[in-house]
């Protein structure tokens, strides 16, 4: 089987970026469905901007033609007849009111930035959300064969949350920032050209540095983000894996583990930190460079009567205000390049294909029969290692089949391509005589139940765990079921009958229990078609005999396919499917296949004679 997986965690960590194109179609179409809301934030930040670009000229009309008594600009000769020259300190009143105006239209239009970016990061950060874990939802279980849950949560959270950090701050600091140095350049050239020039001929250089500084830290936060995906996935099995760990005593590997990718991942921001550092003394020592060499040119020209003392303190105000948003751009390398990381891991998912795929005229089966074929079958999860061989099964409507066979022989995998978990490498399988790669794979799962060896159950309520394989499952339903499944009785008598909440994984109930809810939900589904994958292997005998006699009345008028380990709970089969090393070994029924004396007759031997040691017959 092709696999479809493309940037892997382990490409990203080696630094195998995706395309720029490819991050930038994404960011739009997580940003395009809020245009309108765009717009508003960027008509407040022009109204920002130029806010802050007008703060300085009040200062400037104040300082030379208040205090310097200069003649206004020409743009202003109309106010000397509002305000004569003897009285030119209401001209400061009013300039000191056009201050507080600017100010409090700047905080405004800065409300509105601020407020619409939040809401949009929000939103998109939850789009995203929805879009990756719909994406997993919807993957092949190829995919969890080879990625770890810990990792796939680190995207789901940490990066989707940085995403959400750089678009509602550094996006919008960067865009005002950007307009900010425009407006500033054309103000300073108005002012003086020559010391705009030094302004302008030392950014290249610093935008080079910057550059150069981007690449390095984009690397160091690959690592950072590996690190921490690693220490996350540690964290997780752990915790999964709790009774284990202190069933065999273990919790001193399990730190010891937990220590190593900790101490990584400080390493990796250590290192990252120091790669940032470096940043902002280069910046500062250019900036006050530029400032010293501005303030003594500057103050020869206003003794020479060249320019004002307002203009120079003006131009210095802009020169220091326009180092700063190239400081800032140049500090934002560092969560640039986070964002960047972030979004090409959230990138690495999304673009993975769908390996088990719906044909564009896939259809719904509807209601099965349940009369399942295997044409010529073979599958392997690596190309070099088959799993199944050339394998034809036909299993009638309405019969009981057990597969069976030593470990490694395929069974799981066989139950895995009726349910289309897994495509065939070769072959089809059909059922009632179509191939199930014609039905939409929701439809098809639909028409089938599944009891396994260990019940999933989820936190929630009992009644919610019986309905999740149909949600509008009525009460009424819900409690017969349960009846059938020989459940009902020890629910009732549980605090909140069917509204007991169950603990995280169903580890509050009984192994029993757990099967008994796994086939109510199995009764609630009602489904054609039925696999069990040796659902009473983990019970003991009394919890076992209870369970049997629920999966007795489960199976009635279904096509049955149970897994059996323990070949005595399929020795009523109406056949029994013999898996050997990927191949059909024997087909028959249980006293056919005792009699040919092969694979089935010398696993069932073995396992009477070990269930029973004093039957075993000495020679």
């Amino acid at each position: 089987m092709k696999s479809g997986f493309s940037n892997t965690p382990a490409d990203l960590a080696t630094g195998n970026s995706i395309p720029s194109k490819s991050l930038a179609k994404l960011v739009w179409t997580m940003v395009s469905p809020y245009k309108k809301w765009l717009l508003i934030i960027f008509l407040a930040m022009l109204v920002e901007t130029a806010m802050s670009l007008a703060a300085p000229w009040p200062l400037k009309i104040i300082i030379d033609n208040v205090v310097g008594h200069r003649s206004l600009p020409h743009w202003l000769r109309w106010m000397d007849d509002v305000f004569p020259a003897e009285n030119r300190i209401q001209f400061a009143a009013v300039a000191g009111v056009s201050m507080i105006m600017m100010a409090a239209i700047g905080a405004l239009a800065s409300y509105i930035d601020n407020y619409f970016t939040e809401s949009v990061a929000q939103y998109v950060s939850n789009d995203m959300r929805r879009r990756i874990y719909h994406h997993l939802q919807r993957l092949s279980l190829e995919y969890y064969d080879t990625h770890q849950t810990g990792k796939l949560l680190s995207t789901i959270t940490s990066d989707v949350s940085t995403i959400q950090d750089f678009a509602s701050s550094t996006l919008m600091n960067m865009f005002v920032d950007t307009l900010t140095i425009v407006g500033m350049l054309g103000l300073m050239f108005y002012l003086n050209a020559g010391f705009t020039l030094v302004a302008i001929g030392v950014t290249p250089f610093l935008l080079l540095f910057v550059a150069r500084f981007k690449k390095v830290m984009k690397k160091a936060t690959h690592e950072v983000r590996m690190d921490q995906s690693n220490m996350l996935a540690v964290l997780q099995q752990g915790l999964e894996s709790i009774r284990a760990v202190n069933a065999f005593g273990r919790q001193e590997l399990e730190e010891s583990r937990l220590t190593k990718v900790s101490m990584e991942t400080v390493g990796a921001a250590l290192k990252a930190r120091r790669v940032k550092s470096v940043l902002s003394p280069v910046i500062t020592i250019t900036v006050s460079f530029c400032t010293a060499l501005v303030l003594w040119q500057g103050t020869s020209l206003v003794l020479k009567g060249v320019m004002t003392v307002g203009s120079l303190t003006v131009f210095l105000w802009y020169m220091n205000k326009f180092f700063s948003p190239v400081q800032d751009l140049a500090k934002m390398a560092s969560t640039i390049a986070q964002a960047t990381v972030a979004l090409e891991r959230i990138q690495s998912i999304l673009e993975t294909e769908i390996v088990v795929a719906e044909k564009p005229e896939a259809v719904d089966p509807g209601r099965l029969n349940g009369n399942i074929v295997f044409e010529n079958v073979s599958f392997a999860y690596n190309p070099e290692s088959p799993v199944l061989k050339c394998v034809d099964i036909k299993i009638n409507t309405g019969e009981r089949i057990g597969i069976c066979g030593p470990t490694g022989g395929g069974k799981s995998t066989i139950v895995s391509l009726i349910a289309r978990f897994y495509d065939p490498t070769g072959g089809r399988v059909l059922i009632d005589g179509r191939d199930i790669s014609d039905f939409t794979l929701d439809g098809l799962r639909s028409q089938i139940g599944f009891v396994l060896q260990d019940t999933v159950l989820f936190f929630g309520s009992v009644r919610e765990n019986i309905a999740y394989g149909r949600p509008d499952a009525t009460d009424e339903e819900i409690i017969e079921a349960a009846k059938l499944a020989n459940a009902h009785e020890f629910i009732s008598k549980m605090p909140h009958g069917y509204d007991t909440m169950v603990g995280e994984r169903g580890l509050t109930l009984s192994g029993g229990q757990r099967q008994r809810i796994g086939i109510a939900r199995a009764v609630v589904r009602n489904s054609p078609i039925l696999i069990l994958d040796e659902p009473t292997a983990s019970l003991d005998v009394e919890a076992e005999k209870i369970v049997m006699e629920a999966l007795e009345q489960l199976m009635e008028g279904r096509t049955v396919i149970t897994i059996a380990h323990r070949l005595s709970t399929i020795s009523d089969a109406d056949k029994i499917v013999v898996l050997q090393a990927g191949c059909v070994a024997e087909e028959g029924t249980h006293d056919e296949l005792m009699l040919k004396g092969g694979v089935y007759a010398d696993l069932f031997t073995m396992q009477s004679i070990a269930k029973h040691p004093s039957h075993k017959i000495i020679s």
